[in-house]
Parts: structure tokens; sequence; C-alpha cells
């Protein structure tokens, strides 16, 4: 039976109901709060997850001219022009060149070696040397396909065509060693000849009838690869003696010009090729209805040769190998070891696949890698003169020079009264450039994308689709999240769109938030704590507004910024009053009205901070600070701020990391949603990275979904880094108190 004592408490039985009362009470709410923990930690976990996923995928890229075209055009320009340097299509012509020059060095296929070994001297590349084992593991770097290439329409228009690459390849085996290159395996020829056989409409599920010349009728035009030339002229001949008797006409004018002269002019049935074609000349040839059939009827190895009197160059990297066919003016250059002797390059022309091949094999160099003035070369041949003159008005391309404008034209518009913005900006940099060759030359288009999960697990579903779908587009993984990301600005193209500025923009008004309110707020609290009487009404009244203004809307904020740093102080935060007006922020819509307005957000939550860190501090330190005769200055700067400023500290962190997740004051004060000028200064106007992100994910287009996934993976970054800097200095200033 429960008892009461006089004083109310309760015993006996009473007792042990309260206390089994409280136990079970608190264990409720420790599985209530364990389980809203748990709960918050899982969605914590699904959206970062889910913006990881949208953050990285597979996309279908399409462009208008390929970066690697625009690369391969500059190499070879560069090795086609380098000193010393003598081109020809005839590679019978180079064996002749560099068998007659002690100095001479070059490269061709394999069976011109072949068959003037007694007059050249191979090289090795990379230590290995061209043979059946190197060129079939693909150990040696510079092995490359021999193929023909035609197209079903052709072949369903002229049949021998078909008849004629049957008979390629059942009889090409037979044929190539004799030529000098090396055959591959005929399991791999069997699957070429059925691709051949679904062209012409025959039976695949049998096996490949034999295919008799003396049936065959019709002429037959091939041209191109002086590689595959001999190769293909060997097995003319042989179908002409098995009993064929139409006309094959046969010209060796380079890959390049046989592919075009297929793709683009129609002019021929097969076009031999010592490279795989690539993809802007398959968009040509589809676009002429001739989808490319490529059918690869053997291997060569690219033979790098020098005169025998050349005893010393007996192996070059691949870096070697770039330096000797384009700047070195003496074999030195390539190797200190080697002597001063005078390098004498004979190369093939620029129609030719093997150049082709070896420039792009030989040099690993991207579209972002090549230098400024090659970017601006281009550029320059890309574009209209309207438009190259007026994107140097924008910004000019060199402090010294004008490209696209005439030098009596550049005077001329400086010297008006509106002069164009080039006139005094700074020269544009190598990457700025690169980003106009991407937005107008190359045109990245991304055609779909899909995220991370569909990437892993369905990526062969994800590239016969866009096989079938968008032929003429690459498959490639992409990470969203990457140095083009944050190096551009902001683009009306997703494929082109970055970062950068809303990054810039952030780290600008950030600053000025901490400029203006670190030392305000931490004075305020100064004041409240250390000097301000709570007997007096009116300090009463300014530490309930602080406590009311902490739970304000951040709209009302950006509100009270209007009204204040926009319109009142327009002259201020315009820079008009100093001298920087300008049209686009002349209204006060800059980086200092956003700063300055974040600051206002701030401000109370650094002041409570602020006041809760020196309110910790002992008052004991106070009272031993005055009796050794201290003031009160020098005891709140001595011992009251040392003791107060890891709370304070971390306070304010915390109070940045949420300025910089803002987005509202600074939509009222006038932050853009859309620009692509960098900031610089604080009279700019401006975007910042919450604005961006809410920017992108309203679009339509799904590719501005994933670009927001990198953006707010960005964002998390630079609040974990402040958090944790938060966290670092608080225990490092209480380490040096202790």
């Amino acid at each position: 039976m429960a008892q009461n004592t006089t004083n109310g408490f309760p015993e006996g039985d009473a007792l042990q109901s309260q206390i089994s009362g409280r136990h079970l009470r608190g264990t409720i709410w420790r599985i209530v709060f364990l389980s809203t923990l748990i709960l918050a930690i899982i969605v914590l976990i699904i959206l970062l997850v889910t913006i990881f996923v949208d953050g990285f995928g597979l996309v279908a890229v399409q462009n208008v001219v390929e970066p690697e075209s625009l690369v391969l055009d500059y190499v070879e320009t560069d090795m086609l022009t380098a000193p010393d340097t003598i081109a020809s299509e005839d590679d019978n012509e180079l064996v002749a060149g560099i068998a007659g020059d002690p100095d001479g060095t070059g490269f061709f296929g394999y069976a011109f070696y072949a068959n003037n070994s007694d007059k050249l001297r191979l090289v090795s590349i990379e230590n290995t040397i061209p043979d059946d084992t190197t060129t079939s593991d693909g150990s040696y770097p510079l092995t490359r396909p021999l193929e023909l290439i035609s197209s079903a329409s052709v072949i369903a228009a002229k049949p021998q065509v078909g008849q004629f690459i049957l008979y390629y390849l059942q009889h090409v085996n037979e044929e190539i060693e004799n030529i000098g290159y090396f055959a591959i395996p005929d399991a791999e020829i069997s699957e070429i000849e059925l691709a051949v056989m679904e062209a012409l409409g025959l039976d695949t599920s049998g096996s490949v009838p034999m295919i008799d010349p003396a049936t065959v009728s019709g002429n037959i035009t091939i041209a191109g690869s002086s590689t595959v030339f001999p190769l293909t002229e060997r097995i003319a001949e042989r179908f002409k003696a098995d009993g064929y008797g139409g006309e094959i006409n046969i010209e060796s004018i380079g890959s390049s010009a046989g592919i075009r002269a297929f793709c683009v002019d129609g002019s021929i049935d097969i076009a031999n090729a010592s490279r795989k074609i690539l993809p802007e000349e398959r968009a040509a040839c589809r676009s002429n209805d001739r989808d490319p059939i490529e059918s690869q009827v053997g291997t060569d190895a690219i033979a790098v040769v020098v005169n025998p009197a050349n005893t010393f160059a007996d192996n070059l990297s691949l870096e070697e190998l770039g330096i000797l066919f384009t700047t070195a003016a003496v074999w030195s250059d390539v190797d200190g070891s080697w002597p001063d002797n005078p390098v004498h390059r004979y190369i093939p022309g620029a129609d030719s696949g093997t150049l082709d091949f070896f420039a792009s094999t030989a040099f690993d160099l991207r579209l972002q890698d090549l230098p400024k003035d090659a970017l601006v070369a281009i550029l320059g041949a890309g574009i209209t003169e309207n438009v190259g003159r007026r994107l140097e008005r924008e910004q000019r391309f060199y402090n010294n020079a004008v490209v696209f404008n005439s030098a009596e034209e550049w005077v001329a518009v400086c010297s008006s009264d509106e002069p164009p913005a080039g006139c005094t900006s700074e020269e544009r940099s190598q990457n700025n450039v690169y980003l106009l060759v991407q937005e107008r030359i190359v045109q990245p288009k991304i055609l779909q994308a899909w995220p991370l999960t569909e990437s892993i697990f369905n990526r062969q579903t994800i590239i016969d689709e866009v096989g079938a779908t968008y032929p003429d587009a690459r498959v490639e993984f992409r990470s969203w999240l990457n140095r083009h990301f944050l190096n551009s600005p902001t683009s009306s193209q997703p494929e082109l769109a970055g970062f950068r500025t809303a990054i810039l923009g952030s780290i600008f008004v950030i600053i000025i938030c901490i400029l203006f309110a670190l030392p305000v707020g931490v004075g305020a609290a100064i004041y409240l704590e250390e000097y301000a009487s709570q007997d007096k009404w009116y300090n009463r009244i300014i530490q309930t507004n602080i406590y009311n203004l902490a739970g304000v809307p951040s709209i009302i904020y950006g509100m009270l910024g209007l009204a204040i740093f926009v319109r009142a102080l327009e002259p201020i935060t315009s820079g008009a009053l100093f001298g920087f007006s300008d049209a686009a922020t002349a209204n006060g819509r800059t980086i200092l009205s956003a700063g300055l307005t974040l600051g206002l957000l701030i401000l109370p939550i650094i002041i409570i901070n602020g006041q809760e860190a020196i309110r910790a501090v002992p008052n004991s330190l106070r009272q031993a600070s005055y009796g050794l005769g201290a003031t009160k200055w020098d005891t709140v700067r001595s011992h009251v701020l040392p003791g107060a400023i890891p709370g304070i500290l971390t306070g304010s962190i915390l109070a940045f990391s949420r300025a910089i997740g803002e987005t509202a004051p600074l939509i009222v004060v006038g932050a853009s949603t859309f620009v692509t000028v960098d900031p610089t200064g604080p009279f700019s106007k401006f975007t910042v990275m919450p604005i961006l992100i809410y920017n992108w994910t309203s679009r339509p287009q799904k590719e501005y979904q994933y670009l927001a996934a990198a953006g707010i993976i960005i964002l998390l970054v630079l609040l974990i880094i402040m958090n944790s800097l938060a966290i670092y200095l608080r225990n490092r200033t209480q380490g040096k108190r202790a």
C-alpha cells in the first residue's frame, strides 16, 4: 500500500511505481530518439547516394567536329611543316630518300621496309620490334588494321563489289605474308565474311560460299591507302586470273583521300584504308546513304627506319618519336648522347592514313592541351570573320596583336566614345580560347545521359541502344564533376556548362559577409556581456530583439537588404561613388549588397553564439585580473576573449556555413540565375552556388539535373571543410589554453 510522508514525497509502492513509470517513459523516448536519428541518417544516406548516382554515368555524345580530328590536324601540320621534312604519298620515294641520306629517317608500312631491308635499318619502339607475335598481341605500339570500306547500298547496286570483297577475304591470308604484312586469324575473317554476306542479302545460316570469279561481271573502282594498295593489287590480279572478265581500277591516293572519295564524292566502290574510319567520316558516309562496312583484311606495323649509316638510334620511346618528327633539329635533341647531325625527315603526305595513325599514336595530346596559338588558329578557321571580330571586341586574344580585326579598325573602335570591352580587358587565357573552340567548333551535343546505377548494370543495353538510335554518337563514361566543370562558366548548353562563376561568386560574397558580420557580431557580444547593464531598459530591448531576429525568415532579410543596400545605399554598393560605374550593376545589385545582406542574416546568430562563449568563461578569471589592477578592457582582451575564442569561432563558422547555402535573400537583392562573366570585385554582378543549382534543377533537360548533382557535391564538400575547420580551430585554441 502506497504511503506518503508529510512533505509529499511518495514511499513504498507509489515510489516504485513512479520509478518504473519514469524508466518506461525514458525507454520510450530513447527509442523515439534513436528511431528518429536512424531515420535521419537513412534519409541523409539516400540523399547522398542519389546525388552521387546522378553525378556520374554514361552519356551519348555527338560532336559536329571531333576534338581528336582537330588535334590530329594540328599535329600533322606540325609534322609536315617541320624543317628538313619531305612528304610524299609514294612510299617508294620515301624509301629512296632515306636510303640515300645518312641522316635520314622516316616511317611507312612494314611491307616497304621488308622489301627494302637491305637499304634501311629498323628502329625498335618502346623496346619492341614488329613481328607476327608483337603485332598479333598489340605489344608493338604502331600496330594498325588494314581495311576495305564499302557499304550495303553500294553492294546492293553493284553485287560484284560484295563478291570481290568476299573473294578478297577468302584468299587474303594466302597472299598477305608475301606482301609483307601480317595475317589475322581465320575465325575473325569468318566473322567479317558474315557481315558482308548480310549486306549482300545472302543466307548466313550455312557456310560461306566460295566465290567463282568467272561468274562475276561488272566493273569495280577502288582507291585509297598506299599501304593497302599492293595487297589489293595482288588480290585483283588473282581475281582476274581466276576468270573475272570485268575491269578493276585501283588508285593509291592515301586513306583520307580514299575515304573522302567514297563517302563524299561517291566516285569509288571500295576505299582502301590503313586506319579505322573516323566518326566525322562515318557521319559523312551516312549523310550520302553510304553507311560504311569495314572489313579488316590484315594487320600492319608502321616501320620507323633510319639509314644504315645511323648506328646510334636503336630504340625510341613514343615521346622521343614525337620529338624526332617535329621539333628536333639535330639528333642530340632527341637523346643528348647522340651526335649533333641534322635530322632529315621523310614522311607520308597529308592524305595518308599512315600519317594519321602515326600522329594519333605517337602524340598523347588532347584538345585542351594544345597551345593557345594553335587554338586561336583552329577557332579562326572554323568561324566567320564577323563572329571573330565580335569575340575579339568582347575580349581580345592577345595584348600586343589583333587577330580578326585589322589594326586600323581596332584603333578606330577603341578611340570611339563607347569603346568595346576588349580594348581594355586582359587577353584571353588558353582555357578561355579552348572553351570557345568547344562551343563554336566542336559543338558537343549530349543526346542522352544515364545515372551511375543504370550505367553499371545496363551498360551493354545502353551501348546497343545508342548504336541503334544514334549511330554517329559515341558512348563515354562521364564524371559531371570534372576539371572542365570547375574551370568553366555556366552555359545555355549543358555540354559546356560549368560552375566556376558561381564558385567565385560565393567566395566573394562570403568574404564580404565575414568582413562585416564577424567584427560587428563579436563586438556586440562583448558589449552586451561585459559592458551593458541589464538594468537599463534599452539594453534589455536590444537583447530581446537579437533573440527575435535570429528566428526571422531569411526572405525578410532579403527585403531589408533590397531597401537599404540596393536602393538607399545604391551609390556606394554600385561603386558609382568610387568611380566604378557599370551599366550592368548601376542599380546596386552587386556582390557588396549580397555580402552585407547575408551579414545581417547571420549577425544575430554570431552575437548569440559569442555571448554564450563569453558567458562560459569562468568569472574567477575576471576577478583575478581585476585584483592585479587590470582595466575592464585589459581583462576582456587578455583573459575573456582568449577563453571564448573556441566557442566564438565554432559558432561563427557554422553561421557562415548557413550563409553559403542561402538563396532567398540573394534572389531579392539581385543575384543572377544565369551569368557567364566571372566577378572581379565587390561591385560586380554575380550568382552563387545554391542559386545556380536551383536554376539547373528547374530546367527540363535531364543533363542539367546531373550538373546540379555535381554542384551539390561541391557545395557539400565546401560545407564539410568549413565545419571541419570549426572543429579544428576549436580544438587548437582549447589546446593552447590548456
